[in-house]
C-alpha cells in the first residue's frame, strides 16, 4: 500500500476536510504557542468534528508539561500526541494515548541518534533546527530514515513537497510523511492545489516497509 500521510500545521477547517477528501489518515495540530501554526484546542475541537472517524487528530506538543498534553488531548478527542521537543521516556510513557516521538536529524547523526527512543513510540524523523521544532522546510538524511524505517515504524518528515514526496517514499520506504510547509501558501494556511499534488505524487509510489 502507499504511505500514510498525515497533514500537520493545520488551523482552518477548509484545509482539514480536503486534506481529508484526498486520503489523509492524520490531521496534525499544533499546540505550542510559539508556532506560527499554533491553534487554540476548541478551534482544534469544532475542526475535527468535521472530519469522517476514520481521519486521526494528532496533537504536536514542545516541551509542554505532561498533564497540559493529556489535558489538551482529552478536550480535542485526539487519537495521538506527537512530542517534538525534549521529552524524555518517562515523559512519553505518561502520556494517555499513542505517542509519537520526533527525533530532529542533524547533519552529522547517524542511525544511533534514536537509541534512547522509547521504542513502544512511532517514530518521527524530522531536521534539526536550533529554534523551530518542525515546520523548517529542511529536507533530513534519507540514508539514515530508510535505516531507521527498516527498524521500527518511521514517519518521515523534513521538508516533504509534492516534487520530491515521491522520491522520499521510494528511497526511505516509512510508514508514512508527515508534511506542513511543503503544502502551505503561508504557516498554517494550506494551499489546495499543493494538497492535490502531494497525495498525486504519494499515490504514484509502489509503497512502503513498516505497517502497525
Amino acid at each position: 500500500m502507499t504511505a500514510r500521510v498525515k497533514i500537520c500545521g493545520i488551523t482552518r477547517g477548509s484545509d482539514a476536510v480536503l486534506a481529508a477528501e484526498l486520503g489523509a489518515s492524520w490531521i496534525g495540530f499544533v499546540f505550542w504557542p510559539k508556532s506560527p501554526r499554533s491553534v487554540a484546542p476548541a478551534t482544534a475541537s469544532e475542526i475535527l468534528a468535521e472530519l469522517p472517524p476514520h481521519v486521526a487528530g494528532v496533537g504536536v506538543f514542545v516541551n509542554q508539561a505532561i498533564d497540559e498534553v493529556n489535558g489538551i488531548a482529552d478536550a480535542v478527542g485526539l487519537s495521538a500526541v506527537q512530542l517534538h521537543g525534549d521529552e524524555s521516556t518517562a515523559d512519553c510513557a505518561a502520556c494517555r494515548r499513542r505517542v509519537i516521538r520526533a527525533l530532529r536529524l542533524r547533519a552529522d547523526d547517524d542511525v544511533r541518534a534514536a537509541d534512547g527512543i522509547w521504542e513502544r513510540t512511532t517514530l518521527l524523523v524530522d531536521a534539526y533546527d536550533p529554534v523551530r521544532y518542525g515546520g523548517t522546510g529542511q529536507v533530513v538524511d534519507w540514508t539514515v530514515a530508510a535505516e531507521l524505517a527498516s527498524r521500527r515504524p518511521t514517519l518521515l518528515s523534513g521538508g516533504l513537497a509534492p516534487h520530491n514526496v515521491a522520491a522520499a517514499i521510494e528511497t526511505v520506504a516509512p510508514y508514512g510523511v508527515d508534511v506542513s510547509s511543503g503544502v502551505e501558501a503561508a504557516p498554517g494556511v494550506k494551499d489546495p492545489d499543493k494538497l492535490r499534488a502531494f497525495f498525486a505524487a504519494v499515490r504514484s509510489t509502489s509503497g512502503t516497509r513498516n505497517e502497525t
